[in-house]
Formats: C-alpha cells, sequence, structure tokens
C-alpha cells in the first residue's frame, strides 16, 4: 500500500467510485498491452530494503518518525511500526556490475541509517523477526502516526469482526490472539524486483513460483517470535496470518488470504492476477479522485494507475505482479516478497543474485515452464522451505525429488550462474555472490540455523529475555563485521555478558522474567492435585483460573502448610480448591517494570505476582525469579568493576 494518500471507504458510493477507478485503470492497462506501449527493450533489477530500529538494550525503538526527519533522503518512507524504516533503492540495468552496485547501495543508505541513529544511541539491525521483540511492542501507541496504517487496520478489523488468532506449530507452539495488525510490524524483508516484458510476463511469473521453494530455503532468517522456535521463516505464517481477512465457519468454502502463493499457475496475461484479486478481495482503501487512465492514454501519457495499485499494494501475494513508470514509459515487474532482512547485506545480494540468476537461466531453456512441475508441487516446495529450510525435500522438475543443499548446490547454483552470465552480468560478481549460497547451503548454515544454534549455545545462562538480547547483540555485532553468515560463530556467554552491560535495570520488566509455562488448576478441583503438582514440579504457587480462563484464585504453599499446622485440613475427604485459595490477589500487568514487581512485594509481603493482561493469565513473577535477575545484575557490576565491557557494536569506520 504504497499510496500515502488512502482513506477507508466508508459509504456504498465511495466504494462504486474507487471500484470504477480500479476496473478502469485495468482496462487501460489491458490497452496498454495490446498497443504494445509496455516497455520492453530493458531489464531492470531493484530493491527494498527493512530494517528494525534497536535501542542500547537491543529492544525495538520507536523512534522512526525523528530519524526520517534527521536523514531527509526520500528514499526512506516509513512502515507499519515505528520501529522500522524502509528503503527503496534506484533501479539499476540487469547487466555489468549490477550485483556490486546493488550492494554497494545498499551498504551507503544502510550506512546513512545508522549515523543518524547514532545520534540518539538508537542501532540498525538486519533481520527477518527482531528477537527481542514483545507483544506488548505491538500496541498501537507503535502504529506509524500515518493516516495510511490507521486506514489499514480500521479496514482489517471490519472485515474480521474479531481478534485476529494466531496459530503457528513448529518445534514450540504459538497461540495467541491480537486486536490489530501489529503483529505485521514483527517482518521486515528483503524485497526484489524485476522487470519484464508483458509478453514474457507470464512464463517468467511461473518460474518466480517454481523457484520460490528452494531460493527461499537458502535464505530463511526468522526461526524465532516472542523466544519461541517455529518455522525456518516464521515470517511467511505470520504474515499470512496477520492480514488475514476470513473467518471459520460450519461450511467447507474455499476463501483466499491475502496473503498468498496463488492458486494455479498464470497462463497468458499479467492481467489475470488482477483480475483474480479483484473478483476475491473486496476494496479495503480509496485513492480519492484521480485521472482518467483511459483518458490519459487518449493524450498520448503512460497513466499512473493509482487506483489500481492501490488495491494491488493490499493483497499480498509472495510473487507480487508491479506495474510503474520509467522515464516516462510504463512498465511491469515482479515483487519478489519471499525473503527476510539479513542477516548481512552480503547474505541478501548472494539471495538476490540466485534469484535473478533462476530466472534469466531458466526462461531461457523453457517457454512454458508448467509442463515440467505441477503447480501443487512449487506451492507445497513453498511451504516445505519455510517450514523446514535447508531440511526439506524438493519435487524438482520432471519429478525428480532432492534433498535441498544438493537441490541448491548441484542444480540451482550453477543454473544461477548460467543465467547471470548471459545476462552480461560480471561473471566475477555472479561467482563471488553465488558462492556465499553455495558455502551456506553446504553447510547448513542460513541465519535461521544460526539463531537457533546460539540460542541452544545460550541455554541455561540467565532469563529467556537476557538470552534474547544476547542472541540480538551478537546478531548486531556480526552484521557490523560483514562476513557472509556461513562463517558465523555461534553467539557466546560473553555477548550475553555485554548484552547485560549494555542493560538498564531500570527498564526491565515482568515480562521479560515471569514464567509462562503455568500449572492451573480450576475451583472445583481436589486440594490433592495441587499438593501432588507442587511435589511433582517443585512450585509453590498454582494459579486457579474458572472456565473462560480467567484468573478466580491462588493457591500458595505456604498458606497450605500453616492450614496443616492448624488441624484445619485433613484427610478425612477431599478438598476443593476453593476452599482455601486466596480470592484478593495483587496482579501487575506485563509492561510493569521489576523495581515495580519487587516494591510491591514488599508492600503487600506476598511471595509471587500473577501477571494478568485484562482478567486473563499470562505469568507468574515469583522471589525466584526476581533472585535470579538479582544474581545476574551482582555479577554485572562485580564484573563492571574487574573489567570495562567490550563494546557490542564496533564504532563505524
Amino acid at each position: 500500500m504504497g499510496d500515502q494518500v488512502v482513506s477507508a471507504e466508508s459509504s456504498p458510493d465511495e466504494r462504486r467510485a474507487f471500484m470504477r477507478q480500479v476496473l478502469n485503470d485495468l482496462h487501460a492497462l489491458e490497452r496498454m498491452i495490446e498497443e504494445g506501449l509496455i516497455e520492453s527493450d530493458v531489464r531492470r533489477i531493484g530493491a527494498e530494503q527493512e530494517m528494525f530500529l534497536i535501542d542500547r538494550n537491543f529492544r525495538p525503538s520507536s523512534s522512526s518518525m525523528g530519524l526520517l526527519d534527521d536523514i531527509n533522503d526520500p528514499h526512506f518512507t516509513t512502515e507499519l511500526g515505528l520501529f522500522n524504516l524502509e528503503v527503496n533503492l534506484d533501479p539499476l540495468r540487469f547487466e555489468g556490475g549490477c550485483l556490486s552496485q546493488l550492494e554497494k547501495d545498499i551498504e551507503h543508505f544502510v550506512g546513512k541509517a545508522r549515523a543518524s541513529a547514532k545520534k540518539i544511541g538508537v542501532d540498525i539491525a538486519l533481520t527477518g523477526i527482531l528477537p527481542t521483540l514483545r507483544k506488548s511492542d505491538l500496541s498501537l501507541d507503535n502504529l506509524t502516526p500515518l493516516p495510511r496504517y490507521k486506514v489499514l487496520d480500521d479496514a482489517m478489523n471490519a472485515l474480521r469482526g474479531d481478534a485476529y488468532a494466531f496459530h503457528i506449530m513448529g518445534v514450540d507452539e504459538l497461540l495467541v490472539k491480537h486486536d490489530s495488525v501489529m503483529l505485521e510490524a514483527c517482518n521486515a524483508s528483503f524485497q526484489l524486483h524485476y522487470q519484464v516484458s508483458a509478453e514474457e510476463f507470464a512464463n517468467l511469473y511461473n518460474i518466480a513460483q517454481v523457484v520460490a521453494g528452494p531460493v527461499l530455503a537458502a535464505a530463511v532468517n526468522s526461526p524465532i517470535l516472542f523466544g519461541r522456535q517455529l518455522w525456518r521463516e516464521t515470517r511467511i505464517a505470520l504474515f499470512q496470518q496477520s492480514v488475514d481477512t476470513r473467518v471459520a465457519s460450519d461450511y467447507l468454502r474455499d476463501r483466499s488470504p491475502r496473503v498468498s502463493f496463488g492458486k494455479g499457475w498464470l497462463r497468458k496475461s499479467i492481467l489475470e492476477l488482477f483480475k483474480e484479486d479483484i473478483s476475491r478481495f473486496p476494496t479495503i482503501v480509496s485513492t480519492g479522485p484521480e485521472e482518467d487512465s483511459m483518458a490519459a492514454l487518449d493524450r498520448s501519457e503512460a497513466p499512473k494507475l493509482r487506483s489500481l495499485c492501490a488495491h494491488n499494494g493490499t493483497v499480498y501475494r509472495w510473487n507480487r505482479p508491479c506495474y510503474g513508470i520509467s522515464n516516462g514509459k510504463p512498465h511491469l515487474r515482479i515483487e519478489n516478497r519471499l525473503f527476510a532482512a539479513g542477516p548481512t547485506i552480503q547474505d541478501e545480494v548472494a539471495n538476490a543474485a540466485l534469484w535473478f540468476g533462476l530466472l534469466a537461466a531458466l526462461s531461457a531453456r523453457y517457454d512454458d515452464i508448467t509442463q515440467l512441475i505441477s503447480f501443487d508441487d512449487a506451492k507445497m516446495n513453498f511451504r516445505s522451505a519455510a517450514r523446514l529450510g535447508l531440511g526439506a525435500s524438493f519435487q524438482w522438475l520432471n519429478g525428480e525429488s532432492i534433498p535441498g543443499p544438493e537441490l541448491i548446490c548441484s542444480h540451482c547454483v550453477p543454473l544461477a550462474e548460467e543465467g547471470l552470465v548471459k545476462s552480461g552480468v560480471d561473471p566475477a560478481d555472479a561467482k563471488r555472490y553465488l558462492s556465499i549460497i553455495d558455502r551456506r547451503a553446504a553447510r547448513r548454515h542460513t541465519g535461521a540455523d544460526w539463531i537457533v544454534a546460539s540460542l541452544s549455545s545460550l541455554r541455561g545462562r540467565g532469563g529467556k529475555y537476557e538470552q534474547l538480547q544476547a542472541l540480538t547483540a551478537a546478531l548486531v555485532s556480526r552484521q557490523y563485521s560483514g562476513a557472509p553468515v556461513a562463517d558465523w560463530d555461534e553467539a557466546s556467554p560473553d555477548e550475553k555478558l555485554a548484552a547485560r552491560g549494555a542493560a538498564s535495570h531500570r527498564h526491565l520488566t515482568v515480562e521479560q522474567y515471569m514464567s509462562t509455562d503455568l500449572l492451573t488448576v480450576g475451583e472445583e478441583d481436589s486440594l490433592d492435585l495441587v499438593l501432588t503438582i507442587m511435589d511433582w514440579k517443585n512450585v509453590r504457587h498454582v494459579p486457579v483460573e474458572d472456565k473462560d480462563q480467567r484468573l478466580v484464585g491462588l493457591v500458595s504453599y505456604w498458606k497450605l502448610i500453616r492450614l496443616m499446622a492448624a488441624g484445619k485440613i485433613s484427610d478425612a475427604k477431599p478438598i476443593p480448591v476453593a476452599d482455601v485459595m486466596k480470592r484478593d490477589l495483587t496482579t501487575l500487568p506485563p509492561t510493569a517494570t521489576t523495581l515495580e514487581a519487587i516494591e510491591t512485594m514488599r508492600k503487600h509481603k506476598i511471595a509471587c505476582i500473577p501477571i494478568l493482561s485484562g482478567e486473563r493469565l499470562i505469568g507468574i513473577l515469583s522471589e525466584r525469579d526476581l533472585m535470579d535477575l538479582a544474581a545476574e545484575l551482582l555479577e554485572q557490576n562485580l564484573s563492571e568493576e574487574t573489567a570495562a565491557p567490550a563494546p557490542v557494536v564496533p564504532a563505524e569506520s
């Protein structure tokens, strides 16, 4: 939804007027294709770089609006969350040193963002999902305060009519609800553009669908969300669910999500994609009155097709059709939305080289690649890559089944090099960037693999959130080094210490230290069950919930001891939990600071605090959790007295 001048349709008249403009734009595009007005004598490539802003504690920093003012460069723009930035790079001709130039351009703009960020103690992280993001960061307070984003949120909520439900299964499981589209702000991507002529669009688009699986497997970089290990590229599942307006029903009815891989091969023209999306997805934004696109053509002008592009901007195909104008000439592009940001700029350009090269090579070899592979296999390859990364096996051309690393190293990399060289790209560049892919696949060491291995090496060393801070510290430090992820060593405890040294205990929240793996009982359950759970699991507090999962009480080990000593608990008959639980509870929200929690425990003389979101229990903070925190802070102070901590992020040269 790149147009800033949008509004939600508030009346049937507005909806009908906007749809008339969309259809007028589509007819104009059809006419341009028929009359040969689409640019066809040049191949260009382009990219969009999204990034996270992080503070000294390696947490998201909601500072994008101020940074944009300081950067003062039209290449930069906002994203949904205030902790995100995006830069749109200038297009390059697909030839010569375009890949090296792409790397230089990204380095220039990321460096420019870092320079402005450092003025206010902020830095940049290139990653698909920031490890330190918490659900509380996704409130509407962090929604970028521009009309387009409020319009999107209001429109999506109106279409859904209920909270967004997220369910992602991986090594761990995520089951959560959220009341806005802000979960989309968890994602940062590296998007690519490949300009094509109208005549070749269908075959090249199908090729982009075919290669989506293997190129994604080689580039996965988002395995963690809210501390849970999910898909190797969790962005894929998260993004689809974060803007999904479908609701469940009792009948089996096909409904397409607004984020999708598609439903079948493209047969003739880009127009099929636009017609499909206009037919299936209701308009959720409006651009207001605009030019008559057909009239513009009559005047020999290239129409902007603003309404069609605005609607297309709210349908998120992983390979998306795009229309634009360059130097007064209309053109078509395939936009690749598969790749996460990072792990490094070199890795991103290597991903681009693989994708561009495969499109070039396969389009030169095959006039209709759909004769060699079924759409269902291409779609399943994509899904398997998102879930498993290099652990996936793929159904490839002519029905051959090939493991991911073998397919990438033995088939895709040589093909991509052939395509790049035959397109006139510098052979040395082609070999250099594709060798990064080859090494990554051969070592089975993608960004996702590094994150998972690093978290494993940090396990048991401090609290979960501190491990995520250390992981983010290590990630940013290695991005400054510039070495591709295949050459990274795992995050170490030393980086955990550096992360701890960067953090301020005044800003630690209970959400970072509370226990979320809770054992609860109901009011009518037997006290015998509570005593057994306490014995088996070595816990001293058991929350009590009602049938709607609302917290209604708490059973304390120490209270049970006192009741037993007073002879008020006997073995004569089973006692219901309701008879002994404490009902008048002191609670805190997840955003409360640890200092608030300590003061609350002192004031009320309690050993644990239930953490609530509304009336629902989401965690427990106990004295034991705070003792662990105290030990960490003590260790930090001792280490600071003996040696100054090494900087996590090197100064820019």
